[in-house]
Parts: structure tokens; C-alpha cells; sequence
């Protein structure tokens, strides 16, 4: 792994730009999946802050993705070997050039980092990525995404059981997480990732036990509770982290803490009570 750390670094630096139309129906489809009851998104409405994750979407061939579903790497990203892939979070700044549904936009991506690291589970590598969005008014969303890849799990392996999550939510929401909802989170995002629909694959191959539930999903859902608990504010930052995996087919709380600054700091409380993921959001 320390050899392979000096190639990952010539991979730091690598660029790709796509292009895409923020068409109105991803924005009804995570309304209905949501359950909002909000109105059909009509051409002109503003994009919600982080719904831009329903486009540019990554349409690698069948012929091209790996164990995992997920495309193989030496393309875009350096050929990392370990075989586990994890969502481990997100930063936003939200410019002041608005997304609208019809817009032409396009997102510059960037692999700002890779870091390799040895944990209590064995050898990991952290991966970063800038990317920009730029709408009709110029720069509108910088995103910095960061995933971590693992060693397959060792026989026998538990999870570490996560910290709890504080009690004191200003706002909550309880999510009810079934296979249905996970199926159609993939497909808004074209996730083929199999440990979000594939029973078998999930237990026997990379040692869950069971389905696990989108980190985006739940980050998602945190600044969702956040904006619609302040309505009327304009988000200027978001920050989401993943502590902790979440199941299918048992509930978890979605939970929300207003600050004294202004902020809201965000949570994902699992089923007993442990912090699954951390968010704060900031206003202008």
C-alpha cells in the first residue's frame, strides 16, 4: 500500500467536465420517493440546494463495472485495489447564481486528494473530489465529495457500535427505510451499486448484514429537514459526514438543532440511537 501510494498521487490533478440539463422530472421523481406532497416542478423553479446530485449522472457501460456494480477504476479514478466502496462525505458552498430547472449546466470534477490510511479494520484510501457548477449565471455550487476504500470484511467481523447521537433536536423526522425506498434512490441517481439492493451480495460478499441505506440519501434528508424547517433562509454551506452505516427495514431519525449562531446542525440518529452521520448548515 505505501508503494502504491506514490501512483495513486500522479493521479491527483486528473480533470473531466460533462454537461447536462436540469429537466423537470428527477426533481417530481425525489418529491414522490420523499413523500413531500410539494407541487410538479415546472421550468423556471429553483433547484433545491443539493438536487443537482439527480443529474450528471455516471453512465458507464454494463461491460465496465466491477464485483460491486460500481464502475471499475483506472479511468477516471487511479486502480485502487481494495474491493469495498463508501460514501464518507460531503462539503457545499452555494453561490449566489441559482440553479432553475431548464438550465444548461455543467460540472467541472477534479480528484483533489487521495490518502491512504491503516485502521482498526485494515488498509483504507481516502479519495476527494472538487467539482464546480456552473449555471446561465456563472458558478453556482462547489462541492468537495470524499469516499473511502476498503479491505474486504475479516471472518467474523462486528461493527464498531457508533457514539450516541445527542437528544436534543429542535426538529426530527422518522424515515422508515424499505427496500422500495433504497430501489428508487438508485435508480434517481443510476447507482448500481449492489449493497443497497442485493441481499445476497451485501451478507455473503461484503459482510453486512443487510441492505444499507444511501449515505447521499440521508444527507439528503438532513438538509431537507433543515431548509424546510426555516423557511424563507438561503443556504450558503452545507457539511455531511458519515459515521456510521444504516440498515434497511428498520427506522431511523432524521434529527435537527437549531444554533445560536444561526446555523442548524444536522444528525442521523440509527434504530438504538447512534450517530450514523453529522451535518451543519450555514445561511447567507
Amino acid at each position: 500500500m505505501a508503494d502504491a501510494a506514490s501512483d495513486y498521487r500522479a493521479w491527483i490533478g486528473q480533470r473531466r467536465t460533462h454537461e447536462d440539463v436540469i429537466a423537470p422530472f428527477p426533481p417530481k421523481a425525489l418529491i414522490a420517493t420523499f413523500d413531500t406532497g410539494d407541487p410538479e416542478p415546472r421550468i423556471g423553479d429553483p433547484l433545491p440546494p443539493v438536487w443537482h446530485w439527480l443529474y450528471f449522472l455516471d453512465t458507464a457501460p454494463w461491460s465496465k463495472l466491477g464485483r460491486d456494480g460500481m464502475p471499475t477504476r483506472g479511468d477516471f479514478l487511479p486502480p485502487i485495489p481494495l474491493p469495498r466502496l463508501m460514501w464518507a462525505g460531503t462539503q457545499f458552498t452555494f453561490h449566489d447564481a441559482p440553479l432553475r430547472i431548464g438550465d444548461q449546466i455543467t460540472r467541472e470534477q477534479e480528484v483533489s486528494s487521495i490518502e491512504p490510511k491503516s485502521g482498526s479494520t485494515g488498509q483504507m484510501v481516502f479519495v476527494t473530489q472538487r467539482l464546480r457548477i456552473h449555471g446561465p449565471a456563472g458558478l453556482a455550487i462547489t462541492e468537495e465529495r470524499s469516499s473511502v476504500f476498503r479491505e474486504d470484511a475479516k471472518p467474523g467481523e462486528k461493527q464498531k457500535a457508533p457514539r450516541q447521537a445527542p437528544t436534543d433536536a429542535t426538529w426530527s423526522k422518522t424515515i422508515a427505510p424499505d427496500p422500495v425506498l433504497l430501489f428508487r434512490f438508485s435508480a434517481l441517481t443510476f447507482n448500481p451499486h449492489r449493497i443497497h439492493y442485493d441481499q445476497p451480495y451485501v451478507t455473503s460478499v461484503e459482510g453486512y448484514p443487510g441492505l444499507l441505506v444511501h449515505g447521499p440519501l440521508m444527507s439528503l434528508l438532513q438538509i431537507e429537514l433543515a431548509r424546510r424547517s426555516t423557511p424563507g433562509r438561503k443556504v450558503a454551506t452545507y457539511s455531511c459526514r458519515a459515521l456510521a452505516p444504516v440498515y434497511a427495514n428498520a427506522a431511523f431519525s432524521v434529527q435537527a438543532r437549531a444554533e445560536a449562531d444561526g446555523s442548524v446542525t444536522t444528525w442521523i440518529a440509527d434504530p438504538n440511537g447512534g450517530m450514523a452521520q453529522q451535518g451543519k448548515v450555514t445561511f447567507a
